[in-house]
C-alpha cells in the first residue's frame, strides 16, 4: 500500500529537515492542508524507544482513556523496579500478578504473544526497519492484538517512516471531513484520493490532520 518510505526519503520524519520538506510538500500540493501546516507550523516530533517496549505500551492503552491506560502502564512497570519487563522476565510471571496491576487476561495473552515470538525467534522486532512499509504491517499484524491500525502507529512513531496512511484511524477521517467539507466521513476509496498529493509524506499530513482536532490538554498512545 505504502512506498518504501526508506527507499523515498532515506531518513525519518524525526529528521527536521524531512520534516520542513514535508511540510513545503504539503503546502505546495493541497491548498487545504496547506494552510493546517501553515497555521500550526512545525511540530517537535521524536521517536518512540524500545520496539517491544512501544509494543507493549500499545496493546495496555488499547481501548482505554489515556489516563486510565497510564495508571495501568506504570502499575505494570511497578512490578519489574518500574520498567517494561524483557519477554523472558513476563513470560514467567504469573497471571495472578499481572491481573492485579489491572491488565485484562486478554491483553495479558496479547502480551503473552509477542513475548513468545520474540524468544522463538519468530519475530524478529529490530529487522522491520530494513523492510518495506507492507512488509512490516503484514509481520506486525500476525501478533495478536497488533491490528493493521497499530502497525500503522508503529511505523510512523516507532520507525519514523514517511508515507504511512492510516485511512481507518476515525480521528483522521473526522478531521478530513471536517477541513474538506465532506457530507460524511471518507471511505478508503475516497480518503486516499483526498491523499494523492501528499505522497512521499502521508505519515506528516496524518499528524497534522490529528493536530488540526486537537482540543487542548489531550493525552493519548497510539
Amino acid at each position: 500500500m505504502y512506498p518504501d518510505a526508506e527507499r523515498v526519503t532515506g531518513l525519518s520524519i524525526a529528521n527536521k529537515s524531512v520534516w520542513r520538506a514535508g511540510m513545503r510538500h504539503l503546502k505546495k500540493h493541497d491548498p487545504v492542508l496547506g494552510k493546517v501546516v501553515g497555521r500550526i507550523g512545525s511540530l517537535d516530533f521524536e521517536l518512540e524507544d524500545g520496539h517491544y517496549e512501544a509494543l507493549v505500551g500499545s496493546i495496555i492503552y488499547q481501548q482505554l482513556a489515556g489516563a486510565a491506560a497510564k495508571a495501568i502502564l506504570n502499575r505494570f512497570k511497578n512490578l519489574y523496579n518500574g520498567r517494561i519487563p524483557d519477554p523472558e522476565r513476563y513470560l514467567a510471571t504469573e497471571e495472578s500478578k499481572l491481573r492485579s496491576v489491572g491488565l485484562s487476561p486478554q491483553k495479558i495473552s496479547y502480551i503473552r504473544d509477542l513475548c513468545e515470538r520474540i524468544v522463538n525467534d519468530s519475530l524478529d522486532l529490530e529487522g522491520l526497519s530494513r523492510l518495506p512499509d507492507e512488509e512490516a504491517v503484514e509481520q506486525l499484524d500476525v501478533i495478536k492484538g497488533v491490528g493493521r491500525w497499530t502497525a500503522e502507529m508503529f511505523l510512523i512513531f516507532v520507525l519514523g517512516r514517511t508515507d504511512v496512511l492510516p485511512v481507518d484511524d476515525l480521528g483522521v477521517q473526522k478531521a478530513a471531513k471536517r477541513l474538506y467539507h465532506l457530507r460524511k466521513l471518507p471511505t478508503r476509496e475516497r480518503f486516499e484520493r483526498l491523499a494523492r498529493n501528499w505522497h512521499p509524506y502521508c505519515s506528516i499530513a496524518t499528524l497534522y490532520l490529528w493536530r488540526s482536532s486537537e482540543k487542548p490538554g489531550n493525552s493519548a498512545k497510539w
